[in-house]
This record gives C-alpha cells, sequence and structure tokens, in this order.
C-alpha cells in the first residue's frame, strides 16, 4: 500500500521541477539522452505517494519545468517578432507554459484515479498512462506533439525501435524502464534480492538488445541518388512581409541559385516567395526559364482563393514545384496565433502578436497528392506539420522521400530549432526515408534514412547546401500501424491493472445490499 500524502512538501515540488528540466536535457542542443531514465526515477520518487489530488499539482509543476525549460523558444517568438511589450511577453509565455503544464496535470491524477493505492499496480499503469497522455497532447486543441521523450533517442540506445513502434512506443519502453527500475528499489528495501536482480536483468537485456536493431534497414535505398541544393536566404525576420522588401527577397533566392539550376532538386523554404501565387506569374516563369530540362524547384508561396463566392475567401500556405515535375500542397497543421489565431473576433487588435502578418491561414485539405520531381514521388510537410508522428508516417507511404521546409526565424538564436531538427531526424527513423530540409535560415540538412544527419549548413548564414538524396523502396513496421498498437497495449495496461473494486459483505449490509 501507498502512504495516503495530500500535501506536496517542497523537496517533492523541486524534484518535480528538476525532473522536468533534466527532461529538456536530453533533447538538442543538449544530446544529454542518458538523462531520461534518472528523470523518470526521480519524478516516481517525488509521485509515489501522492494522492490523485497531489498528483495533479505535481503534474503541472512537472510540466512547468518541462515546457518552462523545453519550449522556452516561444518567448522569443512573441518578444522579439511579435510585435509585443517586454512585460506582455513575459505573461503570454507563462500563460502558454502554465497551459501545456496542464497535460501532464491531468495525465498524472488519471494515473492516480486508475491505479488506487498498490505501488505495483501504480508502476504498471505509469507507462501506459504517460504514453496516452502524450498522444492526447499531440491532437487536442491541434495539438503541441514536441518534446516527445522519445525523440531523444534518435541519438540513443533505443534508436532502433523507433522505426517498430514509433516515437510513442519508445517512450513507452523508456518510462516502464524508470517504472521498473523504482521497483528494484523498493525490492531491494524489502530484501527482495532475487526479484531485483531478474529486474535488472530483464532492464539490461532490454536496452542492450536495442542497438542491435539499429543496423536493420527496412526500406531500401535506389542506387542512383538525386544531386540537391537548398537556398538558405537568411532574410531578417523583420522583414519577411515588408512590402518594400518582397522583391529584395526573391531576387536573393535567384542568386542564390545561379550556380544550381542544373541540379536534380533545388529547394527553397518556407514562403521563400513572399507574394500570392495568383501575383506571381512573372517570378514562377524567370524560374521555369532557368530550370534545366531536368531540374525540379520546390518553394513555399502563399495561395489566396475564394471559398464559395467573391466575399468569402481564405488564404493558405502552400508549396509547390516547378519544372520537371509538379504538384502543390497545402500545410494542414497550422501553428495557433502564427498561422491562424483563435477566438480572432475577439483577440484580433488587442496586442500586436495577435495580429501578426499573414496569420489568417486556412488548413488545406486533408488528403492531397505527393509533389513530383522528374520520375521521383516526394511528400511534402510544412514546418510544424514534421512534428506529428502519425501524421507524417501515413502520408509517406508510397512515396521515395520526404521533404520539409520551414522559416525557424521565429525562433531566434534559442533552441527551437534544433529541437526541430531532431524532430525532423525522428521522422526519418520512423519511416526509413531520406528527409531534405530547407529553412530561411537554419537549420537546412540532409537526413538519412538513419535518422542521422548527412550534410548540414551553418544557421544564420546566407549560404546553399549541396549534397544527395537516395530515394528509397518499402516501408517500416510503425508506417503500417502507425502508432495504434503502442496505444493498445497502454489501453490494456491500464484495463487489466487497474484495481477491481468490490464490496466486502460488510459494505454490502452497510448499503442495504
Amino acid at each position: 500500500m501507498i502512504p495516503s500524502n495530500s500535501s506536496l512538501s517542497w523537496p517533492s515540488a523541486l524534484a518535480l521541477l528538476v525532473a522536468g528540466g533534466l527532461q529538456t536535457l536530453t533533447f538538442s542542443p543538449f544530446g544529454l539522452t542518458w538523462l531520461a531514465l534518472p528523470s523518470v526515477v526521480l519524478l516516481l520518487l517525488a509521485l509515489i505517494p501522492l494522492t490523485p489530488r497531489s498528483l495533479f499539482r505535481a503534474g503541472w509543476l512537472f510540466g512547468v519545468g518541462l515546457f518552462g525549460s523545453g519550449a522556452s523558444w516561444v518567448y522569443v517568438s512573441i518578444s522579439e517578432y511579435g510585435n509585443t511589450a517586454l512585460p506582455i511577453a513575459v505573461v503570454l509565455t507563462v500563460i502558454f507554459v502554465a497551459g501545456l503544464a496542464l497535460f501532464p496535470a491531468i495525465t498524472l491524477w488519471a494515473w492516480g484515479r486508475l491505479s488506487g493505492s498498490g505501488i505495483v499496480r501504480r508502476l504498471i499503469l505509469f507507462p501506459g498512462v504517460w504514453v496516452l497522455g502524450d498522444w492526447v497532447r499531440g491532437w487536442l486543441l491541434t495539438g503541441f506533439p514536441w518534446l516527445y521523450l522519445g525523440t531523444a533517442q534518435v541519438d540513443g540506445p533505443l534508436a532502433g525501435l523507433a522505426p517498430i513502434t514509433g516515437v510513442h512506443g519508445v517512450t513507452l519502453v523508456i518510462t516502464a524502464t524508470g517504472a521498473a527500475l523504482y521497483g528494484v528499489l523498493v525490492l531491494l528495501q524489502s530484501s527482495r534480492r532475487t526479484a531485483a536482480g531478474i529486474t535488472t536483468v530483464l532492464v539490461a537485456l532490454t536496452w542492450g538488445l536495442s542497438p542491435l536493431l539499429t543496423n536493420h534497414s527496412w526500406t531500401e535505398r535506389a542506387e542512383t541518388p538525386l544531386t540537391v541544393a537548398a537556398m538558405q536566404g537568411n532574410v531578417p525576420q523583420q522583414l519577411k512581409w515588408d512590402p518594400e522588401f518582397l522583391q529584395d527577397q526573391v531576387q536573393t533566392y535567384l542568386a542564390l541559385t545561379e550556380d544550381d539550376w542544373r541540379s536534380d532538386l533545388v529547394l527553397w523554404p518556407e514562403t521563400a516567395i513572399p507574394i500570392l501565387q495568383d501575383r506571381a506569374g512573372p517570378i514562377l516563369d524567370v524560374i521555369r526559364d532557368r530550370l534545366g530540362d531536368d531540374s525540379t524547384l520546390i518553394t513555399g508561396i502563399p495561395w489566396h482563393g475564394y471559398k464559395r463566392s467573391i466575399d468569402d475567401f481564405t488564404y493558405r500556405n502552400r508549396i509547390i514545384a516547378v519544372g520537371n515535375g509538379g504538384g502543390q500542397y497545402d500545410k494542414q497543421k497550422l501553428v495557433p496565433f502564427g498561422e491562424y489565431v483563435p477566438l480572432s473576433q475577439w483577440l484580433r487588435g488587442v496586442i500586436g502578436f495577435f495580429n501578426l502578418p499573414m496569420s489568417e491561414f486556412s488548413p488545406g485539405p486533408a488528403y492531397q497528392d505527393p509533389l513530383t520531381a522528374g520520375q521521383q514521388s516526394i511528400m511534402p510537410f510544412i514546418c510544424y506539420e514534421i512534428a506529428y508522428p502519425d501524421f507524417v508516417a501515413r502520408n509517406a507511404s508510397g512515396t521515395d522521400f520526404l521533404l520539409t521546409i520551414s522559416n525557424d526565424g521565429w525562433f531566434g538564436r534559442s533552441i527551437g530549432p534544433h529541437q526541430h531538427l531532431q524532430i525532423a531526424r525522428m521522422r526519418a527513423l520512423e519511416t526509413g526515408r531520406y528527409v531534405f530540409r530547407g529553412t530561411n535560415n537554419g537549420v537546412t540538412a540532409i537526413i538519412d534514412e538513419q535518422g542521422q544527419v548527412q550534410t548540414r549548413i551553418p544557421q544564420f548564414e546566407r549560404t546553399v547546401l549541396h549534397g544527395e538524396i537516395y530515394p528509397v523502396d518499402g516501408q517500416t513496421p510503425f508506417m503500417a500501424t502507425q502508432s495504434w498498437p503502442v496505444l493498445t497495449l497502454a489501453m490494456i495496461l491500464i484495463v487489466f491493472a487497474r484495481p477491481r473494486i468490490i464490496p466486502t459483505p460488510s459494505r454490502a449490509v452497510h448499503d442495504g445490499r
């Protein structure tokens, strides 16, 4: 039985904040992946004695530690590029972090309610409830699929699991291992050394054998690669939508491409052409004239169209292919406040952050065809979309490689761009496909099918990335199933490990039954 503790001591509160901060250190640019298990064990040490009501507060403190450190880049977006005064930017950042912290708060409260007071039951339920909480956070209110504990393992010993289980499966193994290690501590305290030893051996085997999967290739490379080039314009965010600077931006990208018009694939980043597509005809004609006969250029460009009448129009964040290829893709997963404003009728005009340029986008249709470049089929994702594991895996099926464009200028010199690159690497590993990533100011890179960066260029420089991409054939197990096996396993753990409430005879008599 677990002692019922309805109060949260200050050492426990501090441990919860530290546990959240330790998990941030597992991600890029820090890369301390070995801190994943200590963070989970420390979290459990603080959580196990608490009642469900206290677990809500504890989960919120953990969330503040995690998102306050790991998503701190939102302050840069609001303050430096959102035309927002410093005090208001601080308040909005606090609200953002406090709101996100509600996800682990509710998750851990539910964990306490489902598991009752048995310590073994709590440990068995912990990984399943955690993963389901992550999954809900990934889609509720458009979702925030950032800082999943398993993402950092693209550089860790569990990387080989990602093509099989996806990031949620990797997270499940980490949290289950943390629960097992906590169980070992309990067994040692009760002098049950044999059980503790067996548990330790099982944990060691899981983590020791997982790296053997890393060298297994689920997809097959083509023999001939594509020559590619990505232009990084490093356009200042403050000038991105300045009408007086629009033509200069286009000229910048044309000049950067001067030596690469005959590459198989040329990539310009998100909204590299900052002019509505129906007004960009002359620019697109220049691109077509300069491209080689076998070359394709893919670029981001905003689109404006009408829904049902001339008074009912919409904008979309679009990516198009021109030259020896074709197709278009409209972004489906929009960023709140950056690309659309929730409750806009009340919030627009209140502060500058709620009235950013091009923050009236509408999502594209759910099912869209891939782009083509010559004979290659390419699944594109715009910015934030690469963070959604199941969305990427589902759309990647039948394509030769993945492509993502972004404008990480909103993050400034924060840790955000490094996390974004690591997320893209996890998607490459999950799908067994190259990811070609083009950004305005970094990190522009080529990622291979094992999730490793093949080549990249420095941030905050106006330069060009050159490299090769191999199309691949086949699919990983995760592409075939997405996260459903892991989510099903999590539900099974919850259903079979939760306590059965059966009235005792004395209680039945008291209740008049």
